[in-house]
């Protein structure tokens, strides 16, 4: 802004006057609060059009570098996509019907695990009568009270489940439409996103791209395969301990391996109920004792190796994320909060002016610190004792 002012000759002149027009913080902060809040209800409310296509994205970028590969060997692009999707398909179709084998024998065993589950409860009834000297009736009609609140539940129980199903499927239908679309229109969208910076900032966001992208599609392809070897080996675990469901326990332990604490405790007490209703109650121990040891070969030597230790997120954050993927989208919420947070950790830490967002979800030690600096001391011992060996001789 300028204004007028008077020099030593009396003549009129132009000088600076100099203005702050930044905002103060009470408008700023409120800004933020309310653009926050806006972005959350369109988050919960178009979330049936905007989880199917952030599954595209993800997929997408999984199938990205096949898709390249086959282009880059002089295949059609539009070929190289029906190819890689065609068999990511058949991939996903024989999974699907893994679990649905596993499912149906289940379903076929379900009346006599209800009735071991009912025996089982009538052992704990009478062990917890005993014990605290609480009547058996109280207990009974405390269960029967119990089951009738649940019975009186169940419809709503079934409407919320049809909704749900209804939400699966379309998302079945609109995903695969979304992954095509997005992997023949890469290019495209690419380009927009360096026209929508100005061509000034091409360059930048050129590096900035290239490595993001490079990053997330390593980081998911690594969690893609952190999946199939934690699936594998709860699998294997369970199956040499002959725990009926041993495959569809393993994937199932395997995609809640995704959750951090929540998804852990899920799936330790579904192997020990299982264990315990179709098997022995010894059999608790070694279901524990073998996802210990599958948890610390996955904690220390698979996610970092595979997926990467520099992507990993801190603990807090990892269980906020959680609990707000599940109040937004439920179980899919759940699923998508922790690789969506890392997702955007990656992207911030390519961004110079929000690296300190991205340190803030990610760990306050880096990973191997501690073998760091016993390595140093290790290193500074043994240069002492030559030190002295050297001045005795």
């Amino acid at each position: 802004m300028r204004g007028f002012g008077t020099g030593s000759n009396g003549a009129k002149q132009f000088t600076k006057v100099s203005t702050n027009n930044t905002l103060p913080f009470y408008i700023r902060a409120s800004l933020l609060i309310v653009g926050a809040y806006f972005l959350i209800s369109m988050l919960y409310l178009a979330q049936g059009i905007i989880l199917p296509l952030i599954y595209a994205i993800i997929i997408a970028t999984l199938l990205s570098p096949a898709v390249d590969f086959l282009t880059r060997k002089k295949l059609n692009r539009t070929l190289s996509i029906i190819l890689v999707s065609t068999i990511a398909l058949l991939v996903f179709g024989g999974l699907i019907a893994l679990i649905a084998s596993q499912a149906g024998m289940i379903s076929h065993a379900w009346p006599k695990l209800i009735d071991k589950f009912t025996d089982i409860l009538a052992q704990v009834v009478t062990w917890v009568s005993t014990c605290f000297h609480i009547s058996t009736g109280r207990i009974d009609e405390y269960l029967a009270n119990t089951k009738a609140e649940l019975t009186k539940n169940s419809s709503a129980a079934i409407g919320m489940t049809l909704v749900t199903m209804s939400g699966i499927v379309q998302a079945a239908i609109l995903t695969p439409v979304y992954v095509l679309m997005i992997l023949f229109y890469e290019p495209h969208l690419l380009a927009f996103a360096h026209q929508i910076f100005g061509a000034d900032n091409d360059e930048k966001v050129s590096e900035i791209l290239t490595q993001t992208k490079t990053i997330i599609k390593s980081y998911l392809v690594g969690l893609f395969i952190e999946f199939v070897i934690i699936a594998i080996l709860n699998s294997i675990g369970l199956f040499a301990l002959r725990i009926d469901y041993a495959i569809l326990l393993g994937i199932i332990g395997a995609a809640l391996n995704v959750i951090p604490i929540i998804g852990g405790v899920i799936c330790i007490v579904l192997f020990v109920i299982v264990a315990l209703v179709t098997k022995s109650a010894i059999y608790i121990v070694y279901v524990l004792i073998v996802y210990a040891v599958i948890q610390f070969i996955d904690d220390h030597y698979i996610f970092p190796k595979i997926v990467g230790a520099k992507v990993k997120l801190n603990l807090l954050i990892s269980v906020i994320t959680v609990i707000v993927g599940d109040a937004l989208w439920g179980i899919p919420g759940m699923f998508l909060a922790i690789p969506l947070t890392a997702i955007v950790k990656l992207v911030l830490d390519h961004i110079e002016p929000l690296k300190p967002w991205g340190f803030l979800l990610g760990d306050l030690v880096p990973p191997n610190q501690g073998k760091m600096k016993f390595s140093f001391a290790i290193k500074g011992f043994i240069q002492k004792l030559s030190s002295k060996k050297e001045i005795k001789s």
